[in-house]
């Protein structure tokens, strides 16, 4: 029997090798848990996708998560799409099932479902969409001391080509650019759009500070990210100035400080951008004082998880 993929190897957390895995109305232990190799995201990467995470018993955001994981579906025209009653009870379901009550992560999949011949049409779908819920113990994935980043020679997708919009799980040119970080030494990558105006990293939004201004791109060719919105909410009731603008690569190198946004790493202050370091070289008052505001709502809003 071929091992499984994670025998013999080290996981970031040993607690996740005894987790299981909300694969369609069914929790499924880690070395069981997969899908039919028709499904479409086998096929071709055509599948929507969120990421939440849990703090102090509360899944924080759940709404605007599932807001986005429907308006993509829709874009991409599913069929059988579960209820949202059905998908946030998934959710809340797996967290319970791995008593993850803080410090958890999960990744929401919902993909166009099995065909009953592999190819590219959606006429061959026909048994409705897969939902897959798979949560893990995981840490903010960035070092708090801060991150380095290095621009990428890949192109973040226009909505010309693919909109960005779509949180979509065809994510090659993401992968490509964090090969490009990887090979550096970086932690990420600065990903620009076809006019050469910074869009995104290959994983998050950015934030620049001027003169006590926060600014941040246009979500042209990025994803408009949650964190990123709340971020955007919780400096104008805080009173920072913000701009929402296109944003230049001398920008970003002579910024006051810049840090990153997502879910997976909440807000992560960046020291150095292609060999440039941001100010001081530490992170700046503007991004302490947004972390501890993010923080601070996450604690205390969501949908709060039943201890068993």
């Amino acid at each position: 029997m071929r091992p499984r993929p994670y025998e013999g190897q080290d996981l970031p957390d040993p607690r996740n090798a005894d987790i299981v895995v909300y694969i369609d109305g069914e929790l499924i232990p880690r070395a069981e848990a997969n899908v039919s190799v028709f499904d479409s995201v086998v096929q071709g990467g055509d599948a929507v996708w969120e990421g939440l995470r849990v703090y102090d018993g509360k899944v924080f955001a759940l709404e605007r998560h599932l807001d986005r994981l429907f308006a993509s579906a829709r874009a991409l025209r599913f069929e059988g799409v579960p209820s949202r009653r059905e998908v946030r009870d998934a959710v809340v379901q797996t967290f319970v099932a791995n008593e993850m009550f803080d410090g958890a992560h999960a990744r929401l999949t919902l993909t166009r479902g099995p065909k009953v011949t592999s190819g590219m049409s959606p006429s061959f779908n026909r048994a409705g969409c897969t939902l897959i819920v798979l949560a893990e113990w995981k840490a903010p994935v960035y070092d708090s001391g801060g991150i380095r980043l290095i621009t990428s020679a890949i192109r973040r997708n226009s909505p010309a080509t693919l909109d960005s919009k779509i949180h979509h799980n065809n994510l090659l040119n993401n992968i490509l650019a964090k090969i490009e970080a990887d090979v550096a030494g970086a932690d990420d990558a600065l990903m620009l759009d076809l006019d050469g105006f910074v869009a995104e990293t290959n994983a998050t939004n950015v934030f620049l500070v001027w003169d006590g201004v926060l600014v941040t791109p246009s979500s042209d060719a990025a994803l408009p990210g949650i964190t990123r919105a709340i971020v955007l909410e919780l400096a104008g009731a805080d009173g920072i100035a913000v701009e929402v603008r296109n944003v230049s690569l001398t920008e970003v190198y002579t910024a006051d400080e810049v840090f990153t946004t997502g879910t997976m790493g909440e807000l992560a202050p960046v020291l150095e951008v292609d060999g440039r370091t941001i100010a001081h070289g530490e992170i700046g008052p503007i991004t302490q004082r947004l972390q501890k505001l993010h923080l601070d709502r996450a604690r205390e809003e969501g949908e709060p998880l039943l201890r068993p």
